[in-house]
């Protein structure tokens, strides 16, 4: 399974980012299942909310392609928690701390991202280092 972040999810559905074309290229050849949270989500229904039919578009692909999106609970609070005050001087943010948080719950390894900057730092306990894709942007 690959994370997906909200990044590419923004960038698949707005036209004008900067990053279309290159997530659109990069999906089409990830072959595994693709998994995000609701705080992915809630950040990607933010930044699309320039366009409703970007968010109805980016909403149908996540039900079509069968993304799996696993809910959050407060069990997972502790672990954020750490994240956040781990990396505070980065700074880190929510769905960042929560994106590793479900990683390591799935023992998932790659993350389809445009925030390599900030991945490439970040160390989840069941690997050295995330695997980012695109590779480069």
């Amino acid at each position: 399974m690959i994370i997906i972040d909200t990044g590419p999810l923004v960038a698949l559905f707005d036209k004008d980012d900067q990053y279309h074309n290159i997530c659109k290229n990069s999906l089409k050849l990830i072959r595994e299942p693709l998994i995000t949270n609701w705080p992915v989500l809630t950040e990607t229904m933010y930044l699309l909310s320039f366009s409703p039919v970007a968010q109805d578009l980016c909403l149908r692909f996540i039900e079509s392609a069968g993304i799996i999106v696993r809910g959050g609970d407060s069990q997972e609070m502790p672990r954020i928690r750490q994240l956040m005050k781990q990396y505070k001087d980065l700074p880190i943010d929510f769905t960042d701390a929560s994106i590793i948080v479900l990683a390591e719950a799935e023992k998932i390894t790659s993350i389809f991202t445009l925030d390599h900057k900030d991945f490439r730092i970040y160390s989840p306990k069941h690997i050295k280092a995330f695997r980012l894709i695109p590779e480069q942007k």
